[in-house]
């Protein structure tokens, strides 16, 4: 059995929306494997391509079928089903679904790097993994909490559920 915390985001046409999809579609995948669903949070865009804020959740379910390439894999079709594109680094998206951490891999892998190597420094990832698991630890950085507390937060709000 693996288990995985993912990390998704949109921030083109209806967010929420693509975001509830995206959990309905796992919810079916997975029958019994999702675990927890945050809040959805609004947070400002990262990168430096302006553009709209993004709704954002993080969500832990769990397989007996799955590896990490796997879950990467469910990730890629989450997104493609929700029509994302991808033509510009950092740019808008239907949906940005993004593979945290499955169990205690730790992969250097170009297709796959787990711990998502820049999770710690995204509050974005953090809060809501904290909302539903306030005891996580990321491999090789720390408690989920303590990394969070070193991030500004304060441009991040929740703004409901999904479905």
């Amino acid at each position: 059995m693996s288990r995985a915390v993912l990390s998704l985001g949109s921030n083109l046409g209806d967010r929420r929306q693509h975001l509830a999809d995206a959990v309905a579609a796992l919810a079916k995948w997975l029958p019994g494997g999702v675990i927890a669903v945050s809040s959805v949070y609004r947070t400002p865009p990262w990168g430096p391509v302006p553009q709209d804020d993004y709704y954002n959740l993080a969500m832990i379910a769990s397989s007996p079928d799955l590896d990490a390439y796997g879950w990467l894999d469910l990730c890629r079709e989450l997104e493609s089903d929700a029509g994302r594109v991808r033509d510009i680094r950092w740019g808008p998206r239907t949906l940005d679904a993004d593979v945290v951490v499955v169990d205690d891999v730790v992969s250097q892998d170009p297709d796959l790097t787990l711990p998502h190597p820049r999770a710690h420094e995204r509050a974005f990832v953090l809060l809501p993994w904290a909302e539903i698991d306030p005891d996580a630890v990321l491999p090789d950085r720390g408690p989920v909490l303590t990394l969070l507390a070193g991030l500004d937060s304060a441009d991040i709000s929740a703004v409901g559920h999904v479905g």
